[in-house]
């Protein structure tokens, strides 16, 4: 079920009451009524399950629950600040002031500009997020006059984003990334985690390191959830900087994609040569770059690590690479176009290996020893994992070790 993302001024009053330690004090640093004030602590304590202060005579100390929101919340305020304040000092509009901007910004103003930033459509965003069509246009330009920016322009096929608008909306996704966290650490805290771990995984390691890491975190840790994503490097890399996903697994990219990730090296396997169990490379003992070039091939995509192996094997033998190429890392249609012809893929073995334990495919005999790629872990710079995340990490390394 999808976490209800708290409303932001009830965590702006819970920020001002651990920090002023009295309702009465937070009423005065951020002019609410001090029945306000109770009510809205009241409403973050309900719908987290569970009670965020401890009230003594000399005042209100955060309880151990309250400790880790106030940390997750601290983290996601910062995200939008940051992101408000640079989009007020490129604003020209004089009137615009960038002090207390986030206290006037509503949570569903900012849920109405993420889904329209996805989408760019009012009306898909309206049906997404199961509200009318005005209440999403009422909120996302009640959000530019608060700016005093532009966040859609109109084209002649429907709307854009505008800089300032993909910002904001990176940043609030990030913001409610840690707010989930925070509500998962607050759920484990009372022994009810059913938190979900999202993965974008890339082919090789989803045939290998996560599936037995999966298994293993589920016995220990049966109600979490894991949600893994497939699809092309560009895309989990986007999905993981905004927040979508918590981590990327697959082959590393040196140097690193962008300035906000980091990488971790968790394994590093060589390229195999693979065929069908009968093919007519199978005969011969001594193979060159020409044998190879000679027969058609099923590789990944250009500009992939694999892709770029398979360019320089025959570069580097100065043989002309073979033409009659079919491009994918679907590994059942790699599979299926082997055992159907003389096809030949490259490829790390322990992708196949089933396929190779039973005899339906074979490693044909080729020293590639030159081509271990690294395959590890992709994070934001930033992330801070829970404790549940962090023992599925654990997982992955563990399993990762028994590869190597």
């Amino acid at each position: 079920m999808e976490m209800q993302i708290p409303n932001l001024r009830h965590l702006r009053v819970f920020l001002a009451v651990t920090e002023k330690k009295s309702i009465t004090r937070a009423s005065n640093s951020i002019f609410l009524s001090q029945p306000a004030i109770t009510q809205a602590i009241a409403k973050l304590e309900k719908q987290l399950g569970a009670p965020l202060f401890e009230r003594h005579s000399d005042g209100m100390y955060p309880t151990v629950s309250g400790e880790v929101w106030h940390n997750r919340v601290s983290r996601a305020i910062d995200h939008l600040q940051v992101a408000t304040l640079e989009i007020v000092k490129e604003n020209t509009l004089k009137e615009v002031t960038p002090k207390n901007l986030i206290s006037l910004i509503s949570t569903t103003q900012l849920k109405a500009l993420v889904a329209v930033c996805e989408v760019q459509n009012f009306s898909i965003a309206s049906r997404n997020l199961a509200v009318s069509q005005s209440s999403v246009h009422r909120a996302a330009r009640d959000l530019e006059r608060l700016l005093g920016v532009t966040l859609f322009e109109k084209n002649s096929i429907g709307i854009l984003t505008t800089k300032a608008a993909r910002m904001l909306s990176t940043a609030t996704k990030l913001a409610f990334s840690e707010l989930r966290q925070g509500i998962s650490e607050i759920n484990a805290l009372q022994c009810r985690d059913v938190s979900t771990i999202s993965v974008g995984c890339m082919p090789l390691a989803r045939t290998t390191i996560l599936p037995k890491s999966i298994l293993r975190f589920n016995d220990g840790h049966p109600d979490v959830n894991i949600n893994v994503t497939d699809g092309p490097y560009s895309d989990l890399l986007h999905h993981l900087r905004q927040g979508d996903i918590d981590m990327v697994l697959g082959a590393l990219r040196y140097p690193a994609p962008a300035d906000d990730v980091i990488q971790e090296e968790l394994w590093s396997p060589a390229l195999s040569i693979v065929a069908r169990k009968d093919h007519p490379l199978m005969e011969k003992t001594q193979l060159s770059a020409e044998d190879l070039a000679r027969y058609a091939w099923v590789v990944p995509a250009k500009s992939t690590p694999t892709r770029q192996a398979f360019e320089a094997l025959f570069n580097d033998a100065n043989v002309a690479p073979p033409t009659r190429i079919v491009e994918s890392s679907s590994q059942i249609l790699i599979r299926e176009l082997l055992l159907e012809s003389d096809r030949l893929t490259l490829i790390t073995a322990s992708q196949v290996e089933r396929e190779i334990n039973i005899g339906l495919l074979k490693k044909v005999v080729f020293s590639l020893e030159h081509t271990r790629r690294p395959i590890g872990l992709c994070v934001r710079k930033s992330w801070l994992p829970t404790v549940t995340q962090s023992h599925f990490l654990s997982m992955l390394r563990n399993v990762s070790d028994d590869f190597r």
